[in-house]
């Protein structure tokens, strides 16, 4: 099931194996029989069994008898609920987001980093809503999406480091920026500009202008995108929204910040 798009994982003894399997169950999407989890696993069977049936028990998956298949359980969704609550800059970046989408029309991201990958947090559709990869809670790459370059080209020393090193450089499109240098130098174009752009380089057809969401201290806290299509806009018409989305990252910012949003 791994894709461009995954984030890297790492092993940290049973606690990371399990965590690996509850990743594993949630990307299908759909309730998942044993046998097509194994068929993916890096585990052997009996070891894969043990972790399926722990966290099972612990309420963390849920097993469907008829089906015979497992799905996300009801204490991972209370966790992923106060997850949302306390971690998330959704809550706070809920009337923001509102008054941004009314006065521009177009697609908002609202976006935090997640071991160098983008996750969607929250989205506002346009008026006339566009079909793409992008819904909140969906992982997709830092180095070719507005939202990610926009976050990673914020990030200090070893931070951003560690976000370059974990980008795949897959090319999705004929657009995509396709190494570490290339990626390194639009990072620093980004970090003089103050804004990031996707042109066409995750889906084709797919535009936007993104910003980061910066605390006082200059912490990325997560990061803000207008997005459009190529059929009825471009990147010199999205500049002229530049001014707003500015202005409302540095809102998302002040209110985080009185929120007390975690370090």
């Amino acid at each position: 099931m791994a894709t461009p798009d995954t984030p890297q994982r790492g092993t940290d003894g049973t606690v990371g194996k399990a965590l690996e399997v509850l990743d594993q169950v949630a990307e299908y999407g759909r309730p998942v029989r044993f046998g097509e989890l194994l068929s993916a696993s890096p585990h052997p069977k009996a070891t894969l069994y043990r972790l399926v049936q722990t966290l099972t028990n612990q309420g963390m998956l849920c097993f469907d008898d008829e089906q015979q298949a497992y799905s996300p359980g009801l204490r991972l969704v209370r966790l992923a609920h106060a997850a949302w609550r306390q971690s998330s800059l959704a809550p706070v970046a809920r009337a923001h987001l509102d008054a941004l989408s009314t006065e521009v029309g177009e697609t908002i991201h609202l976006a935090q980093l997640d071991r160098g990958q983008v996750l969607y947090v929250d989205k506002r559709n346009a008026r006339t809503p566009i079909e793409m990869f992008s819904q909140a809670g969906k992982i997709g790459p830092g180095y070719c999406t507005g939202v990610g370059k926009a976050m990673i080209a914020h990030l200090d020393g070893d931070a951003r480091e560690d976000a370059i090193r974990r980008q795949a450089f897959f090319r999705h499109t004929p657009h995509t920026l396709g190494d570490e240098a290339a990626f390194r130098a639009e990072l620093d174009a980004i970090r003089t500009q103050g804004i990031a752009f996707d042109r066409e380089e995750h889906e084709p057809g797919i535009i936007c202008i993104a910003a980061p969401i910066l605390s006082s201290k200059g912490r990325v806290m997560g990061g803000l995108s207008i997005t459009s299509s190529t059929e009825r806009q471009s990147l010199e018409g999205l500049m002229a929204l530049q001014p707003l989305l500015l202005k409302t990252a540095q809102e998302i910012a002040e209110a985080a910040e009185n929120w007390q949003f975690p370090t």
